[in-house]
């Protein structure tokens, strides 16, 4: 059989490519070796724990299969190895199980993935982690890279981590998606952009809606100001720990938070 091919892809939000790299993780994995085969890198907490319910489901039929998330707050002794044929987390988590813990031997890795490989390089830190994870790796491990939008910035880096690729990126005119509508209100400082927002709450609240901000002290600012006008908001922020991230998404989910106000830490990969 012809040995896999590496692949650097473009994809928009919502076509199926969290499956695409599933199915390519469960078809290489041999669920009788006990130890991590498969390692798939997030941006995000959030996002990889929505990866790894995806990978729950697809492999719901496959009993022997186990994933472990290397995420912050996962603790786990020193000298532990894991017997988890699928590693899914952030990073810099995923760099000290490989390097400094050793819970993971990264010569035994078969497929390697990267998603959303723009908010990868935005977020400091994760570029270099990322490299240095996939010098670690075996010649023969299949590289699987992901994003949705192609600057230079990212080329250059999906050809450091991605060798010899096949390629598939979007025509321009195909990167938004013509189901999503899209408006802008001009205003000349922030108490403007506040009225805006207090002046359409009511709109928004028929049914969701996410209101990201640059920093995370604009959000957290943001969020007091419209409780003090009465609106009722939730706050997400990175600064946060992990476990009331997983809580307010989990409330948002669920419908009993209307609006939610976060910064880039949620801005990709949210069902």
């Amino acid at each position: 059989a012809p040995s896999p091919q590496n692949l650097i892809a473009q994809s928009q939000s919502g076509t199926g490519k969290t499956a695409a790299f599933v199915l390519a993780m469960l078809s290489r994995v041999e669920p009788g070796n006990k130890y991590p085969q498969c390692l798939c890198l997030s941006p995000t907490y959030e996002l990889a724990l929505q990866t790894g319910k995806v990978i729950e489901q697809m492999g719901n039929f496959y009993p022997e299969l186990k994933l472990a998330y290397a995420v912050r707050g996962n603790k786990l002794e020193r000298g532990q190895k894991i017997s988890e044929q699928i590693v899914i987390g952030t990073p810099g988590t995923v760099l000290d199980w490989c390097s400094k813990l050793k819970f993971i031997d990264p010569k035994k890795i078969k497929v390697f993935v990267l998603d959303e490989a723009d908010v990868m390089i935005a977020t400091q830190g994760h570029q270099d982690q990322s490299i240095r994870i996939q010098r670690m790796l075996p010649r023969d491990c299949q590289m699987l890279l992901f994003s949705a939008t192609f600057e230079d910035s990212v080329w250059k880096f999906a050809q450091k981590v991605v060798p010899d690729p096949n390629i598939i990126k979007l025509k321009r005119e195909e990167e938004t998606l013509d189901t999503i509508k899209q408006y802008y209100v001009l205003c000349s400082n922030r108490d403007e952009k506040f009225r805006a927002l207090c002046n359409i709450y009511g709109a928004i609240t028929i049914a969701q809606a996410m209101i990201f901000c640059h920093t995370r002290k604009t959000a957290g600012w943001l969020a007091a100001e419209l409780s003090r006008e009465g609106h009722q908001v939730a706050l997400l922020s990175g600064e946060m720990m992990v476990e009331q991230r997983a809580a307010v998404i989990e409330r948002f989910r669920e419908g009993k938070e209307k609006v939610l106000v976060t910064t880039n830490v949620c801005a990709r990969g949210r069902d």
